[in-house]
């Protein structure tokens, strides 16, 4: 089965690339993998606090986890998958996307404020060339009308 990757972070534009990879895998057969990266300097403390914050990071991203896949499931119904990594997250991007050969779209959220597209956007398209699968942007201001009607 065809898996759509979207990543799940703490950005306003993360809501439509999730709408938007839902609603492409409910219309076309297809999964939704949600990878959440935890950045390794967030725990670089003695190793007891490491490990609770580790854990802790991993509670909240599995809490935000369950807010979408519970809407995945009941309106798209779609029952996505959790990959939690912890590294760069440009690097665990492009290792999932090598791991999992059932991903064939990765979904990113472009930011609308003046400062760009995002972080990930930005470094993502500037690795296009050499992924083995395409990428779509979804506009972070897109409205649920507008995406629905293009999925």
């Amino acid at each position: 089965m065809r898996k759509f990757l979207v990543v799940l972070d703490d950005s306003r534009e993360c809501l439509n690339a999730m709408r938007f990879a839902a609603m492409r895998a409910a219309n076309t057969g297809g999964g939704v993998a949600i990878l959440s990266v935890i950045a390794p300097e967030e725990f670089n403390h003695w190793i007891g606090v490491g490990d609770i914050m580790r854990e802790e990071a991993r509670e909240r991203i599995e809490a935000h986890f369950e807010v979408f896949a519970k809407w995945m499931r009941d309106k798209q119904g779609v029952d996505p998958e959790l990959v939690i990594r912890e590294g760069d997250p440009i690097d665990e991007i492009l290792s999932q996307v090598r791991e999992d050969t059932e991903i064939g779209v990765l979904v990113l959220g472009a930011g609308t404020d003046r400062k760009g597209p995002g972080p990930l956007v930005t470094q993502m398209t500037k690795q296009s060339g050499s992924l083995p699968i395409p990428i779509t942007i979804v506009p972070g201001d897109m409205s649920k009308e507008r995406l629905e009607a293009i999925t």
